[in-house]
């Protein structure tokens, strides 16, 4: 096939994940929906065009494409929303705050995951959307995880779900756990699963208490890169002890790129409408990759699975917010 018939190929399927992602944006601007982020009504509606209207069969390269690649792409944007400043920000008892509250959640789900007998790799999603940041965590994971797409529609409802209850639990708790507005912040952006729940969550508090979450979740989401890493060197190492196996899974190249754009754009002063439109380019590509995702998942496949990966996500929930939560009391 010549290159302008692979391009020609593709584009029906990522018209139609496109579309879908437009109207995810669109409809989150409407009141109540806003609760909800682009890309998880992205994945929503195109689970119902699935499983209601079917998928075109000449969609499926585009789907693969928009999967693929521009999530890919999309992974090594958001690097530009990050800078070392903002991490050092949280300072030192945070940033110990966050990334041993990360360790711990990912440590537990992994063990947890285990004991009820849920699938590793459906379990490394909802270990990683809970202890890193949600969706973007889950398709990032899954980059390098390879599971099913049903597993991952599974991880995203997983940490929407109770993502959302935290949104609408934690504002209620501060003077009930004795949180000033700075430990507050920090317990929600080290806890709460989706960027948009954590800013949902902290800014009813006060602005500070705002201001601190969003860092303390930006310092998550700087971690997702490490954790991708360290998840495709794990296979290399199993394989390499394992006779006929060539122990050489490929390098999550999207991971490397992510962080070398965070270094350029730490140390680089970008003007900016050039940052707010890479972010906004960025957003819009998982969005699509999110709305593709969902035009290949078979929801009668997420029934089959069952409530033992449900019920993993609501204990790795209650123990990213008491860990967190002791871990700031502690060391308060």
């Amino acid at each position: 096939m010549s290159r302008a018939e692979s391009v020609r190929s593709i584009i029906p399927g990522v018209a139609l994940a496109g579309a879908i992602a437009l109207a995810a944006n669109l409809l989150h601007g409407l009141p109540g929906a806003a609760t909800f982020s682009p890309m998880i009504l992205a994945i929503a509606i195109g689970i119902a065009v699935r499983n209601l209207a079917g998928t075109p069969y000449l969609a499926g390269p585009g789907i693969a494409f928009s999967m693929r690649r521009l999530l890919r792409s999309a992974i090594v944007l958001l690097g530009f929303q990050i800078t070392l400043i903002q991490l050092a920000a949280v300072g030192a008892t945070g940033l110990f705050i966050v990334i041993g509250t990360l360790v711990a959640t990912f440590g537990f789900t992994l063990a947890a995951g285990r004991a009820l007998g849920v699938d590793r790799r459906l379990t490394e999603l909802i270990a990683a959307g809970t202890s890193i940041c949600g969706a973007s965590a889950v398709v990032a994971t899954n980059s390098v995880t390879e599971a099913s797409d049903e597993d991952v529609a599974y991880a995203i409802a997983c940490v929407t779900i109770f993502g959302s209850i935290a949104m609408f639990v934690y504002p209620v708790l501060p003077r009930l756990l004795h949180l000033d507005g700075e430990a507050y912040g920090l317990w929600s952006g080290a806890s709460i699963h989706e960027i948009a729940q954590v800013a949902a969550a902290s800014f009813q508090n006060s602005q500070r208490a705002g201001e601190i979450a969003t860092v303390a979740k930006l310092a998550r989401v700087m971690l997702l890169a490490p954790v991708v890493l360290a998840l495709s060197v794990a296979p290399r190492a199993s394989a390499r002890r394992e006779p006929g196996t060539s122990g050489r899974p490929p390098l999550p190249w999207f991971a490397i790129g992510f962080v070398a754009v965070t270094a350029i754009n730490s140390v680089v002063t970008i003007p900016p409408g050039v940052k707010i439109s890479t972010v906004t380019v960025s957003t819009f590509l998982l969005t699509i990759a999110l709305a593709a995702m969902g035009l290949e998942t078979d929801i009668s496949r997420l029934y089959a699975k069952g409530l033992r990966p449900a019920i993993l996500g609501g204990l790795a929930f209650l123990f990213v917010a008491t860990f967190s939560l002791a871990l700031i009391k502690f060391m308060g």
